[in-house]
């Protein structure tokens, strides 16, 4: 009798919850598939509306041993590709640490360490003596018991990083359970640390991030891998997520006489100076130097939206756009990845891409949804590591960036007159530099928007029958 295909996706986070959960990923993996079962990070209660299995994991919690193996092949992968990569040695800098907690003490061991031991295969040594250290662990035994049980031909990880994947993916190695993963971000193999694991497959956005794939992980195979684009972009694609231009200007009380600016936040950790570009835009329109204007902010999903405050008291003309994210799940390792998106919050920022006129930001994927919507883009980067703001033009020299810095797709305001102008040049010229970000885009998302749940699963199936 023939084994039915059965797929097991991973899911870890909210953001793979949007990508993978509320596209039509999971209805063109029935299509495919004979079986599709959810295997999820997240609270169960959060598939209400999914028309398949769907298998809450217990969390699994690094012991210490644990920790410094992981720490010992992260930091050896920085290491080993730092040189001549402006990005990872970054990371690879604010990594370390002085701290005279145990943690901290750790750390720089690993440091020492991997000084002198960072090749590859000492990077494939780590990682086993990671896995021994969560062999006999109950919850990762719990995982095995799950995969026994099920019987899947493919595993699927929607995001390659989170430490907490790391037991399941070794269990699917011990079973022999074929693995591929997504590769989450632009931004994820050019500048951020190691994989979680070892995968079978990966799905990328472009040839771009195979190349990246390629580098930095030599024993991946070409045949291995494939471009398919990438889903979190689909919705803006899907009927069911559109919504009136009179729905918009209502729904966030603008003028709809006035163009809207939107600025896009980033989180806290990397976005320090978001408060002072919002207040520089707001003080610029009260004294004059931006045309009356509609000035939206969307904070950001990954954090509560307090450090704005003070703003939201002081500049009245502001309109917020908090993004309607739940907290499903509490007292997690990495609790801002237990915030999953609402279906409202989804059409609401698909609204803020199709509606507004200009989008600012710092260096964000953002930078790429509102280009999907033919929008001009601002960049801003004021500090500068002299003038005692975050040195966020730092960033100019990551991988990434350096693409979108050398399309001139976006405008680079370094400080606030430089924002004015940018402003200003975007509010007369909204056509400017279309071909630019027409470019970027081929770059960056490769392939059409349409179809690409249906991309994915088909090279999903095709790996099955390799």
């Amino acid at each position: 009798m023939k084994k039915s295909n059965k797929l097991g996706v991973v899911i870890t986070d909210g953001v793979g919850f949007r990508n993978f959960i509320l596209s039509d990923f999971i209805n063109e993996a029935k299509v495919q598939f004979d079986e599709v079962v959810v295997l999820s990070c997240l609270a169960k209660e959060a598939f209400q509306n999914i028309d398949c299995k769907v298998i809450e994991l217990v969390v699994f919690e690094e012991s210490s041993l644990t920790w410094f193996f992981r720490k010992l092949k992260e930091i050896a992968h920085l290491q080993r590709h730092r040189k001549g990569n402006f990005g990872i040695q970054d990371n690879f800098e604010l990594n370390n640490t002085k701290s005279k907690s145990l943690r901290g003490k750790a750390t720089r061991l690993a440091y020492l360490i991997t000084n002198l031991f960072y090749s590859e295969f000492w990077i494939q040594f780590y990682f086993q003596l990671q896995c021994l250290s969560f062999k006999n662990n109950k919850i990762s035994k719990s995982y095995n018991d799950i995969l026994k049980q099920e019987d899947f031909s493919l595993l699927f990880f929607t995001h390659q990083r989170p430490p907490y994947i790391a037991p399941l993916i070794a269990q699917a190695y011990s079973l022999k359970i074929r693995t591929a993963t997504f590769i989450f971000s632009w931004d994820n193999l050019a500048s951020k640390g190691r994989m979680a694991g070892n995968f079978d497959y990966y799905l990328v956005w472009n040839p771009l991030m195979k190349s990246d794939l390629m580098q930095f992980y030599p024993s991946v195979m070409e045949d291995s891998v494939k471009e398919v684009g990438t889903p979190q972009f689909e919705p803006y694609v899907l009927e069911r997520f559109a919504s009136t231009q009179c729905a918009f200007f209502e729904k966030f009380n603008l003028d709809e006489n006035l163009k809207t600016i939107c600025f896009s936040c980033g989180d806290i950790s990397t976005s320090k100076n978001d408060a002072l570009y919002i207040v520089t835009v707001a003080q610029g329109i009260v004294d004059g130097r931006i045309p009356p204007i509609n000035f939206l902010v969307r904070t950001s999903p990954a954090e509560d939206p307090y450090r704005f405050n003070d703003l939201i008291a002081a500049y009245p003309l502001i309109r917020w756009n908090f993004p309607k994210w739940i907290q499903i799940r509490e007292n997690h390792q990495e609790a801002w990845s237990q915030r999953i998106p609402s279906i409202e919050d989804i059409t609401d920022l698909r609204s803020i891409l199709t509606y507004t006129d200009i989008n600012i930001n710092m260096l964000s994927t953002m930078s790429l949804d509102f280009m999907l919507f033919d929008k001009p883009v601002i960049n801003t980067v004021f500090g500068d590591g002299i003038n005692g703001l975050y040195n966020d033009q730092r960033f100019l020299n990551y991988a990434h960036i350096i693409n979108v810095v050398k399309s001139e797709a976006t405008q680079i305001a370094k400080n606030k007159d430089e924002l004015f102008r940018s402003i200003n040049y975007y509010y007369n010229n909204p056509n400017a530099d279309r071909a630019k970000r027409e470019y970027l885009l081929k770059l960056q998302v490769c392939n059409s928007l349409e179809g690409t749940s249906a991309r994915i699963t088909r090279a999903l199936l095709e790996w099955t029958h390799v």
